[in-house]
């Protein structure tokens, strides 16, 4: 009973949090410029804090070269100087490596290395929530990225089997993913400007995502497997941090963004 009465809580908590989640997606995704450009650098920080905290580099000065980097980065997509991206990453290497030999042997060539693989990790790849939103057909395409990452999940778990400890679960998750794809761009067909039939086109970037999505599962529970952890963080009730929730959509978003300049 005691069990039971624990179970409950846990749930409704989860449940909670995720409509909570749900709705302030759509009151960012929808409206989206300043709105979504915002509360997507704040996951991306979030997630940044996150990762660097379990590698232990959330105080240390390469995490704190990190968050600067990726604050800079966001800046630039704010006023349009995407194409400085590339030298923002090499003044960004260059920094990490000046720390290193200017203080060493204070930092070792991991910290040097998970500093750079997390900003990139944990914080460019999910601003592509805003990029794939702020592009050509983005207001309806934007949602694919989460048809893709969530609810092909839960077309598997439907099913009875989960995506990332099956075969079977992996493939109903994929088709999944394919079906509510082709459904959503039947619906919005008038609003979706593709170089191929929309359906067609959404259907495949769902099935290719829905794929993708389950790296994105795999590799942030391998980080936590390596590192002992539960959870990346508290920030969200029952569901953990940042990096728990969304560690599908980081490797989702960048792909959706690719296929789409592919249609």
């Amino acid at each position: 009973m005691v069990l039971s009465k624990f179970a409950n809580k846990s749930f409704f908590t989860r449940l909670i949090s995720g409509i909570v989640l749900v709705a302030l997606i759509l009151v960012t995704i929808i409206p989206g410029g300043n709105i979504l450009f915002f509360f997507n650098m704040f996951l991306s920080v979030a997630a940044l804090y996150e990762l660097y905290k379990v590698l232990g580099l959330e105080n240390k000065l390469p995490g704190i070269t990190g968050y600067i980097a990726l604050i800079v980065y966001y800046a630039l997509i704010y006023i349009g100087k995407e194409d400085y991206v590339i030298t923002l990453l090499v003044v960004f290497f260059i920094c990490l490596l000046a720390e290193y030999v200017f203080m060493f042997p204070k930092y070792k060539t991991e910290e040097i290395s998970n500093a750079i693989m997390c900003m990139l990790y944990g914080g460019i790849l999910l601003s592509y929530i805003y990029l794939v939103r702020n592009g050509e057909n983005g207001t309806y395409l934007v949602w694919l990225i989460f048809l893709c990452s969530w609810a092909s999940d839960t077309c598997a778990y439907v099913a009875g089997v989960s995506p990332k400890k099956s075969v079977e679960g992996a493939v109903g998750g994929v088709v999944g993913a394919a079906a509510l794809g082709a459904i959503y761009a039947a619906v919005f067909s008038d609003k979706i400007n593709l170089s191929i039939n929309p359906v067609i086109a959404c259907a495949i970037i769902c099935a290719i995502g829905a794929l993708i999505s389950m790296i994105g599962d795999l590799a942030a529970s391998a980080i936590k497997r390596n590192h002992d952890i539960k959870d990346y963080g508290k920030l969200i009730p029952g569901h953990g941090g940042i990096m728990d929730r969304f560690d599908s959509v980081i490797y989702v978003a960048p792909i959706i963004w690719i296929l789409i300049q592919l249609f």
